[in-house]
């Protein structure tokens, strides 16, 4: 079992243990993030398979793939949480691995932090862990047909 978050995720993923799942994507897997603060419910991350460290450490053709599918995910969460916009956000530094995040933002958000970036703005570790078998289970199935009509 590996000891880094993405790499972990992924072996869980492999394994069809993780109920989060939204669908395989040709660059990798999309998931629900596995916080959800309320004010940017919706919020799904996309783990490249195999993980590498960076954008950088993909090939060219593997590079846009995953991009392109970030988008794809970004597309399917605008129309299921009808959200004004979706933030992209590929960081690799607190965790040092190739994960994509896309996180829904709202016209009815705070409009101080509407200004901020998602991660500043909200606690995420103080957020609500999604559950897609049980209080998230609507939004993971919406999210998954939204993707499947997409793929």
């Amino acid at each position: 079992m590996s000891t880094h978050a993405i790499s972990a995720r992924l072996e869980r993923i492999r394994a069809g243990d993780d109920p989060q799942v939204l669908a395989r994507m040709p660059s990798g897997y999309a998931i629900l993030g596995k916080f959800q603060p309320e004010a940017v419910r919706g919020a799904c991350m996309l783990i490249p398979d195999p993980v590498v460290a960076s954008p950088n450490d993909l090939d060219p053709d593997a590079r846009r793939q995953f991009f392109a599918d970030l988008v794809l995910l970004g597309d399917a969460i605008l129309e299921v949480t009808k959200a004004e916009r979706i933030n992209y956000l590929v960081l690799c530094n607190q965790v040092p691995e190739l994960h994509g995040h896309c996180i829904p933002r709202f016209a009815h958000e705070d409009p101080a932090k509407r200004l901020q970036g998602p991660f500043e703005a909200y606690d995420f570790g103080a957020a609500p862990v999604a559950d897609a078998l049980g209080k998230d289970a609507r939004l993971h199935q919406a999210l998954v047909a939204a993707l499947v009509r997409r793929l």
